[in-house]
């Protein structure tokens, strides 16, 4: 399955993916294949996924980024 990552917070494991079917896929950080850790500022990044349905419901193993970029930095202000 294809999606999005909606968030991910690395400080407690675990985030949110959304399926290109409008499903709200739950996420740890084991959950990501081998090679594609968690990213900061994830969100938006397109991904590729299994889903399975575990105890906390519909949940997303196997995670793969199918776009990487380098995470997005903060413009500085002129004039301050």
């Amino acid at each position: 399955m294809n999606g999005k990552m909606i968030w991910f917070n690395p400080d407690k494991g675990y985030g949110f993916i959304l399926s290109a079917q409008d499903e709200r896929l739950y996420v740890t950080a084991s959950g990501f294949a081998e090679g594609n850790d968690p990213q900061p500022r994830c969100g938006g990044l397109d991904v590729a996924f299994e889903r399975l349905v575990g105890d906390v419901g519909p949940q997303a193993v196997d995670v793969r980024y199918v776009t990487v970029t380098e995470p997005r930095r903060a413009r500085l202000r002129r004039g301050r």
